[in-house]
């Protein structure tokens, strides 16, 4: 059975860094997209960042692009999503996803989800 397990959320103030994790485990195999999501109250579930299953395709959204990182730790079977000069709109509860096709950064891509981690980015 896979499973995905966020971290790493929490409170943090304008222009602030935090480092989510996803625990992933139950994939057969090394090779597996993953992304992250996010959705904020009243807001669609939109694609942050995604990874693909060589690792040779990053995708992030425009409003990320030069301040979230996506990585991964296969040894660790950890994903992680840095995130830097964080602003009041990235508040959102944050997913991961994986899916053993390569996929892109749309939600019904993914086969697996993680049950959340909350960002609040406050002034």
């Amino acid at each position: 059975e896979v499973r995905l397990l966020e971290s790493g959320g929490g409170l943090v103030q304008v222009g602030g860094s935090l480092r989510l994790s996803c625990l992933v485990s139950g994939f057969d195999t090394d090779f597996y997209s993953i992304a992250w999501f996010r959705q904020a109250p009243g807001k669609a579930r939109e694609g942050v960042s995604c990874l693909s299953v060589s690792d040779d395709i990053r995708y992030y959204a425009n409003s990320v692009k030069g301040r979230f990182t996506i990585s991964r730790n296969n040894a660790k079977n950890t994903v992680y999503l840095q995130m830097n000069s964080l602003k009041r709109e990235d508040t959102a509860v944050y997913y991961c996803a994986a899916d053993e096709e390569s996929v892109g950064p749309a939600p019904y891509e993914y086969e697996y989800w993680g049950q959340g981690t909350q960002v609040t980015v406050s002034s």
